[in-house]
Order: C-alpha cells, then structure tokens, then sequence
C-alpha cells in the first residue's frame, strides 16, 4: 500500500469530535470498515453502527468477509481484529483444509459395508468353502427324500423343488408374481339382474 493511502487511513481512523464516521481497520481483501454513530430521534444518541466499504471495482457477488471482521460487523466482538490476526486466521484455514483433505483420504482407504467383496475398497474377499457354496445337481432331486432333510438353508432358498421335497409345498409360491408366459385374460362383465 502506498504511503498517501496509509497515511489517508490514519487520518480517517483519527476520532475528532466533528466527524460523523470513523475508519476502523481494513482487511486483506482490500475492504474497509466503519464506524458512525445512529441517531434514534432528535437527540438520543444510539450505539455505534458497523458497516463495509469494499472497492468500487468489486462486484457485489465478489465481496468476501472474513469471519473475523463479521464477527466485528455484528457486535460479536468488541475490537476489530488486526492485520497479524487476519494473516494467522488465513494460515488457519489452509492448515484445515489439509487436515481435512488427509481426513477424507483416510476414510476412503478404510473398506464399506456397502460395496462388494473384492473391489478396490471393498471388503475382503471371503474365503472359498465348496461345502456352502456348491449346488445340488438337478439329478440329485431324484435321489431320495433324506437329501432334502439335509439340505443347508442356502440350498433351500437357491432351489424351489428341494423346498417342496422338505415341506410338501413351496411356502414362496404364492409370493411369486406372474411369470414371463403370462398373458391377461379378456374380461366379459356378468350380465346384469333385472330389477
């Protein structure tokens, strides 16, 4: 900053008992803040009010404030913050958003429930049983009744004609919706009664 502006700063700044506005501080954008008392009626001073200047050059989707400075802006602070604090408060913000980049490269190297065994980050690959894992051959039907005695849950689900070898019937077939060969049947209404 120039030494006229700096010195044009501090003549502002200075609080002489005929100015109406004071300048306050400014921050690293280039904005500059003021204080002026309001007036509530004829003679009853009100407390000071706070505003913003910011460059002409800005466009007013382009202002930015500090937390620190809105924080002064809405009487949540007493002093207005200095340009060492504003500089510490920026160093701040970047080492956050380091953290919180390592943060979230941490959470995305730990494995999801959600995501299938064997991808990239998902859960580990679950080992092979073939006991498990293995279908009933379809000629294993025939066999006899003791093989659907035996069977293991997963089989039972897997396959509907061991299920009605076990219990008779198969539980889920009224659960089944209409298979693909399935055509709607034409509708003729009753005739009506004569009254």
């Amino acid at each position: 900053m120039s030494s006229i502006r700096e010195t044009w700063y501090k003549w502002k700044a200075l609080r002489l008992p005929w100015r109406k506005r004071f300048l306050v501080g400014r921050d690293l954008q280039g904005n500059t803040y003021w204080e002026f008392r309001e007036t509530r009626g004829p003679t009853a001073p009100g407390r000071f009010r706070r505003i913003v200047h910011y460059p002409r050059s800005t466009h007013y989707s382009d202002v930015k404030v500090s937390p620190l400075w809105h924080q002064w802006l809405r009487h949540l602070r007493e002093h207005p913050p200095s340009l060492q604090e504003q500089t510490q408060d920026i160093k701040r913000q970047e080492r956050m958003k380091i953290l919180a980049a390592q943060a979230d490269a941490r959470w995305e190297a730990k494995p999801r429930v959600m995501d299938a065994p064997g991808r990239e980050h998902g859960q580990p690959v679950p080992a092979l049983n073939t006991m498990k894992t293995q279908p009933i051959a379809p000629e294993s039907h025939a066999v006899n009744k003791d093989a659907a005695e035996t069977a293991t849950q997963e089989q039972l689900d897997s396959d509907p004609a061991l299920r009605k070898k076990k219990y008779g019937f198969d539980p889920w077939e009224k659960a089944k919706g209409p298979g693909e060969g399935w055509q709607p049947e034409s509708w003729t209404p009753p005739a009506s009664k004569r009254r």
